[in-house]
């Protein structure tokens, strides 16, 4: 399947950060049906007060991924770091933050219902529903 960038469906748009999901991408044996996203992130983004809520705090869903472009840090519930940048192929296993250190473009694939289930959180958050 192939899906251009400006065809995976804009689920959240801020200044500075625009997030795209692709549900129904494929199927991974254990995990059921994944998305495939395309996120657009500035520099400063920090995604610790929209995990307020969820379990732990934190992004509770793995992403595997590549950076196109940019760098970007997570912080694991241990308080562990670790930094991708640009040509990066990374994973990120669940209980993560996110900080854009430099702005930045990444491809993922993440558990379709249970990603979506922390970008409707962080949805939520932004029009103030959470």
């Amino acid at each position: 399947m192939r899906v251009a960038k400006d065809e995976v469906d804009k689920k959240l748009e801020l200044p500075g950060a625009v997030i795209r999901q692709r549900t129904e991408f494929g199927d991974v044996t254990g995990y059921g049906k994944i998305s495939g996203e395309y996120f657009t992130l500035a520099a400063g983004i920090d995604t610790t007060s929209l995990f307020q809520g969820l379990h732990g705090n934190v992004c509770d869903c793995p992403h595997w991924g590549f950076v196109l472009r940019g760098r970007i840090t997570t912080t694991d519930t241990s308080g562990n770091k670790e930094t991708v940048a640009a040509n990066d192929l990374f994973y990120w296993p669940p209980g993560h933050n996110v900080k854009v250190d430099a702005d930045a473009e990444i491809v993922m694939f993440s558990p379709q219902h249970e990603h979506t289930r922390v970008i409707n959180h962080m949805i939520d958050k932004v029009n103030g529903n959470a």
